[in-house]
């Protein structure tokens, strides 16, 4: 079984990216109508979010992107460098991303769910340099060898999200290179803080915020949207500035800035996520903030 899953991952991968986004497009319908659980999660997150615009079809087009996405990541982890970075575009704000680069900054990209979240560092290693980024380690092992193949190549290096992960981020700032952070992944107790995102209390991660500007360095809100029928990607990303302030004010002011990011293609964000669950030895968020 654990020699199966990375050889169909892997022929997968072989499959056009076009073809891919179809599948997962069915795929992602097939899996919402069969789980009660995930339409659920799914449907609360988008209404939490956009209200009445939550309808039936925006909900059935957020099930297919998340379909895409899980497909996609087997051509992404498969593909050489080259073949990834032509499947991408940048947008307008790419400039001040290479121009920080060549003035030696440090760079944090923070890139949510959004997209496609695993080309961002990919097309970063494969043109610019080296970057870091730091990953959960799933749960499932025998898919930790795919995630290694796939994110450790080139210039590009994921380290876990602990406490030794944490000081390789902070090496490679210190050095001049890129890291990169889901800043919307929730945090396990004490390391995070309940904020407001889209109206509802979320555990949210301090390290980002903590990050932010540390070393000089340059901040950016990264997303790879895709193109239609396959076409590749739209890489941007907006540079930000987080307000000085507490802990609390950074992480609240991180949190409107992806909700804004969010709201500019929120058919492709991962709204099945379960962003407000509470972990395990957190207080309710009435309890931490009285």
């Amino acid at each position: 079984m654990n020699a199966i899953v990375p050889t169909f991952f892997r022929l997968l991968g072989r499959l056009p990216l076009c073809v891919l986004h179809a599948l997962g497009f069915v795929l992602g319908l097939v899996v919402w109508s069969v789980s009660g659980r995930y339409r659920r999660v799914l449907g609360d997150n988008l209404a939490q979010a956009l209200g009445r615009e939550a309808t039936l079809g925006a909900r059935l087009v957020a099930a297919g992107e998340a379909g895409k996405g899980g497909l996609e990541t087997a051509w992404v982890w498969s593909r050489s460098p080259e073949t990834v970075r032509r499947a991408v575009r940048v947008g307008p704000d790419w400039a001040a991303v290479e121009a920080a680069r060549s003035a030696g900054r440090g760079i944090v990209f923070f890139t949510p769910h959004l997209g496609c979240f695993e080309i961002s560092a990919q097309y970063y290693a494969a043109t610019q340099g080296p970057i870091t980024v730091l990953f959960r380690r799933p749960r499932k092992a025998v898919l930790a060898p795919l995630m290694d193949l796939g994110r450790n190549r080139g210039a590009m290096r994921a380290v876990p999200a602990d406490a030794g992960g944490v000081r390789q981020l902070l090496k490679a700032l210190k050095a001049g290179e890129a890291i990169g952070i889901l800043p919307d992944q929730v945090p396990q107790a004490g390391e995070g803080l309940w904020a407001p995102f889209f109206g509802k209390p979320a555990y949210t991660m301090t390290l980002a915020a903590r990050l932010a500007g540390m070393n000089g360095s340059a901040v950016f809100l990264a997303f790879a949207r895709r193109r239609r029928f396959g076409r590749g990607f739209v890489l941007e990303a907006r540079p930000i500035a987080l307000p000085e302030g507490s802990a609390a004010e950074r992480v609240a002011a991180l949190n409107r800035a992806l909700e804004t990011l969010i709201l500019s293609c929120p058919a492709q964000y991962l709204w099945g996520y379960k962003r407000y669950k509470r972990p395990a030895g957190v207080p309710a968020p009435e309890e931490s903030l009285s």
